[in-house]
């Protein structure tokens, strides 16, 4: 087996382990008038920079900037998200390097 053809199939067996992201749990709470502060925990078998979740959104986006491996589930926060007060819900979704946008959403 050639180096070249050993290095794809690790690649491939990490990206296939590492999964898509998934969103576990959402809080929200009231900070203002109409702002609210949203705490995301999301679970990814993280391997490194060139697969982690790297961002969630929610009527703005909480960039990752860098992979969570030896630490998921992991939770994370974006602040001063305005929602008018006749929406009756919102959904976030996360995204991550290889498989893009969670096929799930999250809805509160």
């Amino acid at each position: 087996m050639n180096k070249t053809f050993c290095f794809l199939l690790l690649l491939t067996s990490n990206m296939a382990i590492a999964g898509e992201v998934e969103i576990k749990n959402a809080r929200i709470q009231l900070t203002g008038t109409d702002t609210y502060r949203f705490d995301v925990t999301l679970n990814h078998g993280n391997t490194g920079w060139e697969h982690y979740a790297d961002a969630w959104e929610v009527l703005g986006t909480r960039v990752l900037y860098h992979p969570h491996v030896n630490e998921q589930p992991f939770t994370r926060s974006l602040s001063n998200v305005h929602i008018p007060k006749e929406t009756p819900y919102v959904e976030i979704q996360a995204h991550e390097k290889i498989h893009g946008d969670s096929k799930g959403r999250y809805r509160v």
